[in-house]
């Protein structure tokens, strides 16, 4: 023995190197699997190797600034600035080509909008919630004033990972906005400070019943229990695979997922692609108003936006009965999701900026804009791209990977493998303790301050105290030349609702009379 040992520590490392070489190179000749490693061995696995960096490599060696989607490096870099309390400013004026198509102007007013010294943004400068109240054309028991224009949109702890849903819940606390659950039920992540909206879709996760169906008596159990639950969402498509039901990969299922969802371990939970609480509109209006009754709670629904007749059928009833959702949240076809078909992300519902002008028109046709909260979903959140929102009828924004980017998303794109490099899309326990909550949740909440204190100077800019101010006129978007530019009220054709304000400080004394007065 000792005599091999000897004879095998007299060889050449490269020898062993070439040994193990050799043997690659044979299982690439022999294996039929790939055919580029069969036709040239060894040199094959290179042709892998880039492609599976070529996202990251491309990413930082070869998009230019405003080049990636779904977000640029100077989204991103705004972003992580902003979260991390740094510089986001630009130097020596904008890189961006402001004569391209669809560029969004907004109009400046000759004389900035004035603070007083007692003005609630004197004295906070990040001060800014909605300006109406979900529920209150509908006189729920418990209706609720947001007090931040922008919040956490549905992301599901599953889909996301438990330190990720607790930095975002302690970070909602801090900057006073809400928490949407996303649809994979209530956890004990989602407990944290936070205002909650609890969000369920077809799967009816952590309120169904064994046999997969709706649990009224669930639902009403988990509101009484959980008092910060302020709203309900019931989620009916989402932008990136409207028409079919939330995928989420067995291998991120554990057996606490397991256990809040009430589905198996390790098994691809793939939720219908309809309702069976409700198979029409009027169904649906009905099982709303049932939800609304029995939690007090303001109702509201979830969907991206492409046919009209079933919205002008629930217009319809809304009209005739005053029954319906208290708040409708419009997602685009370029939203996020943790999983997808890329047939359904790349081409199913409209963009955020038309569906939401087909169905604000459709509504304000039948005058009802004044009695929903509308809610926009779709990489909205940048002050501008708010501002633009807002002027076309948009009363709260809600993110979700802008809010991902500030707690450490680096645009991997890999969220559908639980293989997420900064522990935010992923249940490897490894990989999430690299999240630090208490400082992941300050950023997230700094991030939610920056915007919103940089959104107010945009508002103040044009001339407005609030952005529920901003006029369809307010904003210009290139069609070539600034003479064939065309403000939103004709661009899009249509003339948003004022929304009911008087100032920024009743706003203030609704919040600390509990934010429900009207």
């Amino acid at each position: 023995m000792d005599t091999i040992l000897e004879f095998l520590g007299s060889i050449p490392w490269w020898v062993y190197v070439l040994v193990v070489l050799g043997f690659v190179a044979l299982r690439d000749v022999f294996q039929r699997k790939h055919t580029i490693q069969h036709n040239f061995p060894l040199v094959g696995h290179i042709r892998y190797l880039l492609e599976s960096i070529g996202p990251e490599m491309r990413q930082y060696f070869v998009a230019n600034n405003r080049e990636e989607l779904p977000f640029n490096r100077i989204e991103r870099g705004w972003i992580y600035a902003s979260a991390k309390k740094e510089n986001n400013y630009e130097g020596f004026g904008t890189d961006r080509d402001i004569y391209a198509h669809q560029h969004v102007f907004i109009n400046n007013a000759m004389i900035p909008f004035q603070l007083d010294k007692n003005h609630p943004n004197k004295l906070d400068k990040t001060f800014l919630p909605c300006a109406k109240v979900m529920g209150a054309y509908n006189k729920r028991r418990r209706p609720y004033r947001p007090a931040s224009v922008i919040n956490v949109s549905a992301m599901s702890f599953g889909s996301l990972s438990a330190n990720a849903v607790e930095s975002l819940n302690k970070g909602v606390a801090i900057a006073g906005a809400y928490h949407n659950t996303g649809e994979g039920g209530l956890s004990p992540y989602h407990s944290n400070g936070g205002d909650v909206v609890f969000h369920f879709g077809t799967g009816y996760f952590g309120v169904r019943n064994p046999d997969g169906t709706f649990s009224m008596d669930k639902l009403v159990q988990l509101v009484e229990k959980n008092p910060f639950v302020r709203a309900i969402e019931v989620k009916l498509s989402q932008g990136a695979k409207p028409g079919k039901g939330g995928v989420l990969p067995g291998a991120k299922i554990t057996s606490e997922i397991a256990g809040i969802r009430g589905v198996e371990v390790g098994k691809d939970v793939l939720s219908p692609s309809s309702h069976t609480a409700f198979t029409n509109v009027t169904e649906m209006v009905d099982f709303i108003e049932a939800i609304a009754e029995k939690t007090g709670l303001p109702v509201g629904i979830k969907a991206a936006i492409g046919k009209l007749e079933q919205w002008e059928e629930l217009a319809s009833i809304i009209k005739e009965t005053g029954k319906g959702p208290d708040f409708i949240s419009v997602d685009g076809g370029e939203g996020g999701t943790g999983a997808a078909p890329p047939s359904f992300a790349d081409h199913v519902s409209l963009p955020w900026v038309y569906g939401f002008t087909d169905l604000y028109r459709l509504f304000k046709t039948y005058g009802l804009t004044e009695r929903i909260v509308f809610i926009g979903s779709g990489k909205l959140g940048f002050p501008a791209k708010a501002a633009m929102a807002f002027a076309m009828g948009v009363d709260v924004i809600n993110v979700a990977r802008e809010a991902m980017m500030s707690i450490g998303c680096i645009q991997a794109q890999i969220c559908h493998t639980n293989r997420c490099p900064t522990g935010i899309a992923t249940q490897s326990k490894w990989l999430q303790n690299g999240i630090n909550i208490p400082l992941k949740s300050e950023r997230l909440a700094q991030y939610f301050q920056t915007f919103k204190k940089e959104f107010i100077e945009i508002t103040h800019a044009a001339g407005y105290e609030h952005p529920c101010q901003f006029k369809m006129n307010d904003i210009e978007v290139n069609v070539d030349d600034h003479n064939l530019s065309k403000e939103l009220d004709r661009t899009y054709m249509y003339e948003k609702t004022p929304v009911p304000f008087t100032s920024m400080k009743a706003l203030q004394e609704c919040i600390h009379l509990g934010g429900t007065s009207t």
